[in-house]
């Protein structure tokens, strides 16, 4: 059974790996952005790490919910963020057509 500070320090740190959705990913926390795995146009994979962020000295990834493609990249590596922070915004998968 954890106290309550304990379960604070685990909702601040993101204990776990963070999962979004399509759209504006937002940091979850203040922090620095320790590194960004994406690309603008690149197509990713629902589970797919988008942004690598440390708060309190732990790194927390956060990865994409569903497919989609990274439209634009709003932090870079270094960078200081506050809670809510755009960090990515990620737009629909290309839908391809199956050939007749």
């Amino acid at each position: 059974m954890q106290d309550d500070r304990s379960k604070q320090i685990e909702a601040l740190t993101g204990q776990g790996r963070k999962v979004v959705h399509s759209g504006v990913v937002k940091a979850p926390m203040p922090g620095l952005v320790v590194r960004v795995e994406v690309i603008v146009g690149q197509e990713v994979s629902q589970g797919a790490g988008l942004v690598v962020v440390e708060a309190m000295k732990m790194e927390n990834e956060l990865r994409a919910q569903t497919r989609g493609v990274v439209e634009q990249i709003h932090v870079a590596a270094g960078d200081r963020v506050e809670k809510g922070a755009p960090l990515v915004t990620l737009g629909p998968a290309q839908v391809t057509e199956p050939s007749s």
